[in-house]
């Protein structure tokens, strides 16, 4: 099953500025780890923006799991989509500690399931015994792993991840990498990830989309 279909996608800021993104066409299966890759400018991060809802395409469709989520007709707003997201800057909540961080996208759930599926993550991202720690008492490593743990929680049918690790030095970008393809692999996850590091591409991804 194709998770992500997009069609003959273009973009552009405004009506009379050149397209960002030109006639893009690509399909991710489930469970795929996919790398965007290329240079400064070239449309990476807003092929996520695109995706998740955050801009609108110029001209051609997107389907996520088999849903048309925009076309000419149709569009389906951010939190109906069954996408999850991961930030550079990770968007913690500094003021809510680590599982309520992690409970935070799951408003639905009954508070006991709430509970018992943030106890699931965390077990998860290997941060059990961290539930009551608030973000400024983290690492850069463990924030990381606490915004993918939120990101996982409401079962998305794909994560969306931009430049996850610019913000870590190079020793702690290493063993999150593998760490990090173990996660997703594990909750059998569909990922799209950006990056402009062909390390992450070769460690994390199953293949690569070049911009």
């Amino acid at each position: 099953m194709n998770i992500v279909d997009i069609r003959n996608v273009s973009f552009a800021y405004a009506r009379n500025q050149p397209l960002i993104i030109d006639d893009l066409s690509f399909s991710i299966q489930t469970g795929e780890i996919v790398g965007i890759v290329g240079p400064s400018g070239s449309g990476k991060s807003t092929v996520l923006r695109l995706i998740a809802g955050l801009e609108l395409p110029t001209k051609g469709s997107i389907s996520v799991a088999e849903k048309v989520v925009v076309d000419d007709s149709t569009f389906v707003p951010p939190e109906r989509r069954g996408v999850g997201m991961v930030f550079q800057d990770y968007a913690l909540f500094p003021h809510l500690s680590v599982a309520k961080n992690v409970e935070f996208g799951l408003h639905r759930l009954a508070r006991s399931e709430r509970k018992e599926r943030a106890q699931e993550m965390l077990e998860l991202v290997h941060l059990s015994g961290f539930e009551k720690r608030y973000p400024h008492e983290l690492s850069g490593g463990q924030q990381q792993r606490v915004a993918l743990a939120r990101a996982l929680a409401p079962r998305p049918n794909l994560m969306l991840m931009d430049e996850p690790f610019s913000n870590l030095d190079a020793e702690l970008k290493a063993s999150i990498r593998s760490e990090l393809r173990e996660i997703l692999k594990k909750a059998q996850m569909t990922c799209l990830f950006v990056t402009h590091d062909q390390q992450d591409v070769e460690d994390i991804c199953d293949r690569t989309i070049r911009m």
